[in-house]
């Protein structure tokens, strides 16, 4: 596959991880600060990995 394949996967599922497990620490509030925060970090992990994957 292709490196921006890779890197459109990662963006996918770590915003989504990041969005649930900051919506635990939030009771459930997806749109809370931690659900925005770590959906935003999870992103740009899910980019570094589809990078580093994609040019593996």
């Amino acid at each position: 596959m292709e490196t921006k394949t890779y890197i459109w996967m990662g963006i996918f599922v770590g915003s989504i991880a990041g969005g649930i497990i900051g919506s635990l620490l939030d009771n459930g509030n997806v749109f809370g600060l931690w659900g925005i925060l770590l959906s935003t970090v999870g992103g740009l992990s899910g980019v570094w990995a589809g990078y580093k994957l994609g040019n593996s």
